[in-house]
């Protein structure tokens, strides 16, 4: 009687209730009635216990499925186990990857929109239009909310157009690109013909709208001319790709980079904006002569690189007639004696400091380009390229000391 009564009370003793067992039992000498109490309450004790584990086994199926996948591949075979660490891995580094790649696919979007929109003439456009602008304040209470409104949407106007026209001649100089850019996007196939005509049109609608909304009729005026001259420049028709000749291509370039951007420009700001009479200044003067000389050398020079392609396609530029080194030396000849004439007008100022900047900039700008032109080489493509790039940082260069010109 007392040993079948000392085995179920050892059994509750090892019973996360135990020590409350013993508490209630007291002794282990039990009577057979104590015997079955024992038995009762270590029966109910079970199945609390057991019922609380379903519970929670229960809300957790409910609440963390993951967990459940981590319990059944600790439970499974050690391999499973490690295939299953694998796979979540092989997850992470998909994942990665594909971040990456979509990543590396917009920065070469990017890179190629830039390609696409010529940098060196949207920077030309921007600092141009700055300068111009500048021309007609007479002081700091010319520089108003109402002023730099008129000035954004010139400049953004100005910029649509830009990438309108660039657009438009790589559109229509595919062929001609792959032999003489071939890092143009077009030309390279990052772009295909459809992304390219969809860019043009919605940079033109932009431009347009632009300037329909500014109500200025200098602002329009400069859109509607260059639309067209840029248009005739590039597009294969009868009558039209003026480029092919190379006194149409080098007048379409001046007339728009000399005589529209400083004329109409500082006309939107004198008469639109600032509500005053139209009055040529000595400024506006020297940059409209000035930049004629430029935008001609550009227009030329801009040939000595492409004249390969040029001869295949028979674009007849200066450069294919009279060959390159004879170009070469007009460029140079007409930008030093552009300086050396900005020199002379600088001297002419009654203002001390803006006749110490205009002429010390202008014989700093001469020197400089005297010292690269002597290393320069007609033969050698990469340093005619950038050479060609050092005659546009001139031409940012001059925009800088245009309002010193008084």
């Amino acid at each position: 009687m007392e040993a079948t009564a000392a085995a179920p009370a050892a059994q509750l003793l090892t019973d996360r209730r135990a020590p409350r067992c013993r508490a209630q039992l007291g002794a282990t000498r039990l009577s057979c009635p104590g015997r079955f109490v024992v038995e009762a309450f270590a029966a109910q004790s079970q199945s609390s216990a057991t019922t609380a584990r379903h519970r929670f086994s229960a809300t957790s199926q409910a609440t963390s499925p993951r967990r459940i996948r981590r319990r059944q591949c600790a439970d499974d075979h050690p391999d499973f186990q490690v295939g299953c660490s694998e796979v979540a891995r092989d997850q992470h580094r998909i994942d990665a990857n594909r971040f990456e790649e979509i990543r590396g696919e917009v920065s070469k979007k990017l890179r190629a929109f830039q390609q696409f929109c010529r940098p060196h003439t949207i920077y030309g456009t921007i600092i141009g239009i700055t300068s111009v602008s500048l021309l007609p304040m007479k002081g700091i209470d010319d520089f108003t909310m109402t002023v730099l409104r008129g000035y954004l949407e010139a400049l953004a106007t100005a910029l649509c157009m830009n990438i309108y026209v660039v657009g438009l001649n790589q559109i229509f100089d595919i062929q001609i690109d792959k032999v003489n850019k071939p890092g143009l996007p077009l030309a390279a196939g990052e772009f295909s013909v459809k992304t390219a005509v969809f860019l043009v049109l919605i940079f033109l609608i932009m431009s347009f709208s632009i300037g329909i909304h500014s109500g200025s009729a200098p602002l329009m005026c400069a859109l509607i001319v260059s639309f067209i001259l840029g248009s005739a420049y590039s597009i294969e028709a009868p009558l039209l790709r003026w480029k092919r000749h190379a006194f149409l291509a080098a007048s379409c370039i001046l007339f728009v980079r000399a005589i529209l951007v400083q004329l109409a420009f500082f006309a939107h700001m004198q008469h639109h904006v600032l509500m005053r009479p139209l009055a040529p200044t000595k400024s506006l003067v020297f940059a409209t002569f000035f930049m004629c000389c430029f935008s001609a050398v550009i227009a030329l020079f801009k040939d000595i690189p492409d004249i390969d392609g040029d001869r295949d396609f028979g674009i007849q530029s200066l450069s294919v007639k009279l060959g390159p080194h004879r170009v070469y030396q007009l460029c140079i000849s007409i930008l030093l004696t552009a300086y050396g004439a900005a020199t002379l007008v600088g001297a002419s100022s009654t203002n001390l400091f803006q006749k110490i900047i205009t002429v010390s900039g202008h014989g700093l700008l001469a020197f400089t380009l005297w010292q690269r032109a002597r290393h320069f080489e007609v033969e050698n493509q990469a340093r005619v390229t950038s050479f060609y790039m050092f005659i546009w940082k001139l031409f940012y260069a001059e925009y800088f000391l245009i309002p010193f010109v008084q």
